[in-house]
């Protein structure tokens, strides 16, 4: 995965604000309530499982992200919840997850054919034999990137009343399905804007059968938006629930 300015602590601090709770957060969340036990990788600041514990969660509940910065926001006034610097090969669990799941499209950022495979051996290591994979990736038939120009600026409020401008620029692609871009984060008090470069892979389903079922996992469910309308190719996700193979 490439760096992300969210590495930095001054702008994690600002992470929910530029990613406010939608509808994605609403479809997991209602998985997670009934789940015993769940994995959220890529958790971010933990928006997600800290929201089931504080509705009463009760089972065990663990946060996996790559970025120390995003977990010190996940760490506040959450002692009950486990927290893991790392990504998928950093922690081994077997059988120990009713329920993982990889939101935000981070599932995107896994560019490279062996870093996908090495995700879902890992995440089908760490289910339990009825357990469940949920996971979204943009439709590539969609074509999002198009829309990703410096012109389309984003501003947000942050806590502290700070406005932030966001804004994207593709840099190359798409090529094999991979698609490279800037995210600038700009703000009147900062002495410059703050820059990262990440590369996002767009597969198709036939593409992500292929994977899963060299993982051990079939699908289960696939959606087209959170809504859980079917998936066409007008639809701007590609909801995948996942389970493993019998």
């Amino acid at each position: 995965m490439a760096a992300h300015p969210f590495n930095d602590l001054s702008l994690a601090a600002h992470y929910d604000a530029l990613n406010p709770w939608g509808p994605g957060d609403d479809f997991h969340l209602g998985l997670i309530r009934t789940a015993r036990s769940v994995l959220d990788i890529g958790c971010g600041t933990g928006q997600l499982l800290r929201r089931a514990r504080a509705e009463g969660h009760p089972g065990r509940l663990t946060g996996l992200d790559p970025a120390a910065a995003m977990l010190v926001q996940a760490r506040r006034g959450t002692p009950d919840i486990e927290w893991v610097l790392g990504d998928t090969r950093s922690g081994r669990w077997k059988r120990e997850f009713a329920l993982a799941v990889m939101t935000g499209h981070a599932f995107q950022q896994l560019v490279r054919d062996e870093d996908i495979r090495q995700c879902l051996d890992a995440v089908r290591e760490a289910l339990t034999e009825d357990g469940r994979f949920v996971f979204e990736t943009r439709n590539p038939e969609a074509r999002a990137w198009e829309r990703w120009t410096p012109d389309r600026v984003h501003t947000i409020t942050g806590p502290d009343g700070t406005e932030i401008r966001v804004s994207h620029e593709v840099t190359h692609g798409p090529a094999n399905g991979v698609v490279g871009f800037t995210e600038t984060y700009a703000c009147d008090t900062w002495p410059a804007p703050a820059v990262g470069r990440n590369a996002l892979r767009f597969l198709t389903t036939a593409e992500l059968d292929r994977f899963l079922a060299d993982a051990g996992l079939h699908v289960l469910a696939r959606h087209g938006d959170w809504d859980r309308s079917p998936l066409t190719p007008a639809s701007p996700e590609i909801i995948t629930v996942a389970v493993a193979a019998s």
